[in-house]
């Protein structure tokens, strides 16, 4: 049985067998764009063209961004590395909620979660947010802003 992964990168979508380059523990990485490591869907995902793609260690903290993160904040990615995504992004979740730390804590996704995007704007524009835990020794997530049109 295959599994559906994403490159949070390029947003290159691959089916593989297994999380693991043959039997090391190494992570399989984008055969399209070479970005380190992919995160398993879990069941078939199709992000929108300009969905943007923002990767976070155990802490909630941002390591890597991807495809339109740039486009939809207007942070470079020098500018978000090593901050906590909620506070770096201006983040805010109807009903005060906190899907981050719910997907951070017990390694469950949270799909169409309506969200405030603050990032450079003085305005915040709304969003759907997507979040997928990553399945290794790390923890951490994918998070995915989609733009409401």
């Amino acid at each position: 049985m295959t599994h559906p992964f994403i490159c949070p990168n390029c947003g290159h979508r691959t089916s593989e067998l297994d999380r693991n380059l043959g039997f090391t523990r190494q992570r399989k990485g984008c055969t399209k764009c070479g970005f380190a490591f992919l995160f398993e869907l879990l069941d078939d995902y199709f992000p929108a063209p300009d969905a943007a793609f923002f990767v976070c260690d155990g802490e909630g903290r941002v390591i890597g961004c991807g495809k339109n993160s740039f486009a939809f904040t207007g942070l470079e990615e020098e500018d978000v590395i090593g901050q906590r995504v909620e506070q770096v992004l201006g983040l805010s979740f109807q009903n005060g909620d906190d899907p981050v730390a719910t997907v951070l804590e017990w390694g469950v996704r949270a799909l169409d979660k309506p969200v405030q995007v603050s990032g450079e704007r003085d305005v915040a524009a709304s969003a759907k947010a997507d979040m997928f835990p990553a399945y290794d020794d790390d923890g951490g997530l994918l998070l995915v802003l989609t733009p409401d049109k």
